[in-house]
């Protein structure tokens, strides 16, 4: 993606995209009780992905860290993630969850189904999930990419830290691609990035509080049965670019209980995607 321009050199006055306000942010969510235990916002950072996974060793369970913008931000497929600064939500948080290894793959699927349930409610956004990772939105009657989720094992093994870079006011002509959308030009109700921010992470403790209360057992704590009702990949023709170059197209018909893609192939059989990029096709392609 393209670079960003400096918070300073924006020609965006800050009435128009305004900081958000730690403080009140802090004393809506770390309480008592509460699975955050602490939220920080940086002006700017190269990857809050990268700075809250080099103090996993010595965090809490529940540290937040919000950047107005980041310098360095990273998607899936080492692809880079940039935007002018306060023209979106990028934060990460660490999460310790006590649960088989083979379940921590659910996590960014749990993570897109808080997003969207909350978009939903508070900006008021019909929210897609693109598996495994992108948020979806309709802007002028095409999907379009607005978010991306980036889950990550910490380096000393204490926890996992995913990350979400969402784009909120990004007009048409700062778009970094033509395939990127913002709630903004998806009509949203509002794009209060303190109100977003809110409603995001208290969906997300609700979902990993419920993931995590049954071993993080997708089916029983309805996850995933929620991940497959909004998922815009299901049941659509697509190709899978699967590791070692090799291409897999067919059907996405289902997710199994490891969060893998199931894909009907073209030419008979089934077979479960866990790795690879999954582009959408049109009928006919």
């Amino acid at each position: 993606m393209t670079s960003s321009p400096s918070s300073s050199g924006s020609r965006w006055s800050d009435l128009e995209r305004p900081p958000l306000n730690g403080n009140d942010l802090r004393r809506a969510l770390v309480r008592p009780g509460s699975l955050w235990t602490s939220l920080d916002v940086v002006a700017a950072t190269g990857s809050t992905n990268s700075d809250l996974a080099a103090r996993a060793g010595e965090l809490p369970e529940g540290a937040v860290l919000v950047a107005e913008e980041q310098t360095a931000g990273r998607g899936r497929l080492d692809r880079t993630w940039s935007a002018p600064a306060r023209s979106g939500l990028f934060f990460s948080v660490l999460l310790k969850p006590d649960v088989p290894v083979g379940r921590l793959a659910w996590l960014p699927l749990l993570t897109g189904v808080a997003a969207a349930t909350a978009l939903a409610r508070a900006a008021g956004v019909d929210t897609a999930l693109k598996w495994p990772n992108d948020l979806l939105v309709t802007v002028g009657g095409e999907e379009r990419k607005a978010g991306g989720i980036l889950a990550e094992r910490t380096g000393d093994g204490t926890g996992v830290v995913i990350g979400l870079g969402l784009n909120v006011s990004l007009r048409a002509e700062e778009l970094p691609v033509p395939t990127a959308g913002s709630l903004a030009l998806a009509d949203a109700v509002s794009t209060d990035r303190d109100t977003l921010l809110r409603a995001v992470l208290r969906a997300l403790e609700e979902w990993y509080g419920r993931w995590a209360a049954v071993n993080g057992d997708p089916a029983a704590s309805g996850l995933q049965e929620a991940y497959a009702a909004g998922c815009a990949t299901l049941g659509r023709p697509v190709r899978a670019e699967l590791p070692g170059e090799r291409t897999l197209v067919g059907e996405a018909v289902a997710l199994d209980g490891e969060g893998r893609l199931v894909v009907a192939a073209e030419g008979g059989g089934q077979e479960a995607v866990g790795a690879g990029d999954i582009v959408h096709l049109r009928a006919g392609d």
